[in-house]
């Protein structure tokens, strides 16, 4: 089964369900899923293999004292993410200490509605779109063989 993009690519129990009825399932494992699905994990689970990364949070923040904190150690511009957000829901980009706050709560909010749940992570939110190569992975699991496609150019910023 390929399932496209979206809704059934990104869950990892059907994954799992596919796997258990000896369905192939093109994508990733149910376990990468899980761990790349969330904003916390795939930072740590990057940042564990030596991938450089933004500047940010290593791992949830749910107080704004703590938001503040980091924000001035990195410095503005920042970006707040909902760590099971996507589609750019619970995000927000906050340009100064004054008006940390009040997008954070507001991130919170969206992350809430729209995923149960209002963790986040904050990163420093790159302004310009900078040259950027683009590695994918695609692994066949029943050939057991991985094939990598780059993809080299200019893309903008939050892609």
């Amino acid at each position: 089964i390929h399932p496209g993009y979206g809704f059934l690519s990104e869950n990892a129990r059907f994954a799992e369900i596919c796997e258990e009825c000896g369905i192939t399932f093109i994508g990733p494992s149910p376990e990468n899923m899980r761990v790349m699905g969330d904003k916390i994990s795939a930072r740590q689970a990057v940042i564990e293999h030596g991938v450089p990364i933004l500047p940010g949070t290593k791992g949830q923040r749910e107080i704004c004292d703590e938001a503040r904190k980091i924000a001035k150690e990195i410095g503005f511009p920042v970006i707040i993410k909902a760590t099971a957000g996507g589609g750019g829901r619970g995000m927000k980009i906050v340009h100064s200490q004054a008006k940390l706050a009040n997008a954070f709560a507001s991130a919170r909010a969206e992350a809430l509605d729209g995923f149960w749940q209002c963790r986040s992570v904050i990163e420093k939110y790159c302004i310009e779109p900078a040259p950027r190569r683009r590695l994918q992975d695609i692994w066949l699991s029943k050939t057991r063989k991985l094939y990598s496609l780059l993809i080299e150019g200019s893309f903008p910023s939050g892609q």
